[in-house]
């Protein structure tokens, strides 16, 4: 299994959640995440990196996704 990056809407809540709304699949479609069904600290064990992991409904497909753990050295 290959990591996608894909671009994604989240909404930031004023507790500090990130809930994912929406996300662009590599060939330009556009998905609607009906409901987060599962949030944990997690690894992709079968395309690698750690983070958080979102259990999302989609299509009436459960889907995962990862917000990986990085450092931005951009500041």
């Amino acid at each position: 299994m290959r990591k996608v990056f894909v671009d994604v809407t989240a909404t930031f809540t004023k507790d500090g959640n990130i809930i994912p709304m929406n996300f662009i699949w590599e060939d330009g479609r556009k998905y609607e995440i009906d409901k987060v069904l599962d949030k944990r600290r997690a690894a992709s064990l079968k395309a690698g990196g750690q983070g958080i992991r979102y259990k999302c409904r989609v299509l009436g497909k459960d889907v995962y996704m990862f917000l990986e753990d990085y450092n931005d050295t951009r500041n």
